[in-house]
Order: C-alpha cells, then structure tokens, then sequence
C-alpha cells in the first residue's frame, strides 16, 4: 500500500483520537467508562511488559491454527478442483458449515478436547479455512480458457497444465482469501482463549474486564488491531513477492 493512499485513513483515526480526547476530558467521562487515548496509551506502557507473554501466547495460537488452515484449505480446494464430482457433494457441506459460528461449537470442543491448546487450534483452523477454499477454487476457475486450449494443443498433462498454469494464475485470488483469513484468525484466537486459557490476549482482556480496568481492555482492543494488521501487512508482502516472481518465470 502506497504512503498516498495511507495518509487519508490516518488523518481520520487522528482526528477521531483528537475528538476522543476532548469529549472524554469536557464531559469529564469516569475513566472505568471510557478512557480516554492518553489514558490507555500510558496503561500500554505500563502493562507491556506482563502483557507480552499474553501476547506471544496469542500469537502461538494465530501461527499453528492458521498455517494449517492454509496448508487444509490449498489441498482441499486443489482435489475439489480437480474432482468436480467431490466438489459438488462437498461444497453444500462447506457452505452449510459456514452458517454456523465456528465460536457456539468451542464449548462441545472444549468437552471433547479438553482446556488445552488444540480445540483453540481447531476453532481457528475452521474460521480461516472456508475463505482460503472458496479462494483458492475461484483462482483456479478464473483461469484463461484460451491458454487451457493453448496447453493441451502443445501436448502438456493435466499435471503440467495444473502446476503451469493454473496455480500460478490463482495465486493472486489465494492470497486474497489469506489475507481476510488472516484478521479474522487473531479475533477468533482471543476470543477462543476467553473460554479457558492461561495466557493470551482474551485471558489478559477478562481479568481486566473483571477487575473494571478499562484502560486494559482497550490495550487488548488496540494490541488485537495491532497483531490483525500485521499479518494482514506480511501476507501482502508475501503476495507481491509471489507475483512478482510469477512474472519473472513469464517473461524467462
């Protein structure tokens, strides 16, 4: 994202954070209500250093839940690509998984699985997954017909003509469900850990909630955006990496 296109949104969190501060500090609004920007910036700095293992608890989740939804949802979406008859006993099931918040399932894997890790695993492995599938087979369908054409008539296998062709042409739409996959999986880890955990940002924003510090909550709050961001941010990178080799290979 270009510095042209950052400085708009920026300037309207500013003016917000500005307005935030002046209403908080004219209507003298009780801190354990709504704090105001300097009040929660200073807690962060205060709290940062408990607060860290919260976070790299958090982060622990992110990485192991989401590596493996992307590592489901490629696979998944490859053999429904190239099973269409799978793909259409399959796909209502998807769908209709969907419909159902991933989060009301966490009790009945927290019975199955017990309080550990693994059910927060699984809770944010299902959110992430469905959109990385539905993602990876658009790429795949959006691939030029007429290059289909072009590859069989040079005599290419499906095998040559899928890792040649069509996943290349669907990494773009693959990096696309990544990315919203991305913040959504950080928002589902910190609330999986509200319903048991030791550490993490959602045990953190509990004992604050409980203990009625506000400012702390809106640390977890800000720290939340903060970690959704850079995923978002590093899986961007990692796109215009990969598409920027794909046309290197094309013009080679």
């Amino acid at each position: 994202m270009k510095i042209k296109n950052i400085w708009k949104p920026a300037l309207v969190l500013l003016l917000a954070m500005v307005l935030w501060e002046m209403a908080t500090k004219l209507f003298q609004v009780e801190i354990w209500v709504l704090p105001a920007p300097s009040i929660i910036a200073k807690e962060m700095f205060v709290v940062f250093p408990a607060f860290l293992p919260h976070i790299l608890a958090t982060i622990k989740l992110v990485l192991v839940g989401f590596t493996s939804a992307i590592v489901l949802g490629i696979i998944v979406a490859t053999m429904l690509h190239i099973f269409p008859t799978a793909r259409e006993i399959v796909m209502p099931f998807l769908v209709i998984s969907q419909n159902i918040p991933t989060i009301v399932l966490a009790p009945l894997l927290m019975i199955w699985f017990g309080l550990g890790d693994f059910p927060k695993y699984l809770i944010i492995a299902t959110t992430a997954f469905f959109p990385i599938a539905i993602a990876t087979l658009d790429g795949f369908s959006q691939t030029n017909r007429e290059y289909m054409h072009y590859m069989q008539m040079m005599g290419a296998t499906r095998k040559q003509t899928f890792f040649k062709l069509q996943l290349p042409n669907a990494i773009p739409s693959i990096f696309s469900g990544i990315k919203i996959a991305a913040t959504y999986s950080v928002m589902t880890a910190v609330v999986a850990e509200w319903l048991g955990a030791q550490k993490g940002i959602g045990v953190f924003m509990t004992l604050a909630a409980s203990s009625y510090r506000t400012p702390r909550v809106f640390v977890a709050i800000v720290i939340t955006i903060i970690l959704s961001l850079i995923f978002f941010a590093l899986f961007l990178a990692l796109e215009k990496w990969f598409t920027r080799w794909q046309r290197n290979e094309g013009i080679q």
